[in-house]
């Protein structure tokens, strides 16, 4: 397992996991109640020995309330632009396609509202930034 953290140039950053949840052709998508505010797929921090896989199931839950059915990694970046909220500036990113069941349970903590997008809707969106970025790189947008 990975540490939540590393150094890089005497920089901290974190590593991070993202969920691609599509059904009926939607992607479901989380307009974020904390910074960077936007719209965003599911995705958060690993916490200290976590693995990605573990901590895509762990956020998932959190989020939105779904179980994984399956899941495949469909991107591992560094993106050293990517700020959040807790003072980093840069993100290790591991991208998962996802296959989830379950009935969706918004956290209203983290989330003002969750909904199922078309790519189309998707680029009308105001979307948190590492997510343009991400939905333009896989062609999503």
């Amino acid at each position: 397992p990975k540490p939540k953290e590393f150094i890089k140039d005497e920089k901290t950053f974190h590593y991070s996991v993202g969920a691609l949840i599509k059904q009926g052709g939607k992607y479901l998508l989380v307009d974020r109640a904390i910074e960077p505010f936007g719209f965003a797929a599911v995705a958060g921090h690993l916490d200290e020995g976590e693995t990605a896989e573990q901590a895509l199931v762990r956020e998932i839950e959190e989020e939105v309330g779904l179980k994984i059915i399956a899941q495949k990694l469909v991107l591992e970046e560094f993106i050293d632009w990517n700020w959040c909220s807790k003072g980093v500036t840069g993100h290790f990113w591991y991208l998962f396609d996802c296959e989830a069941s379950g009935e969706i349970k918004q956290n209203y903590r983290e989330t003002k509202s969750v909904e199922w997008y078309s790519q189309d809707e998707i680029k009308k969106l105001k979307l948190e930034p590492v997510w343009g970025y991400l939905f333009k790189k896989l062609k999503i947008i």
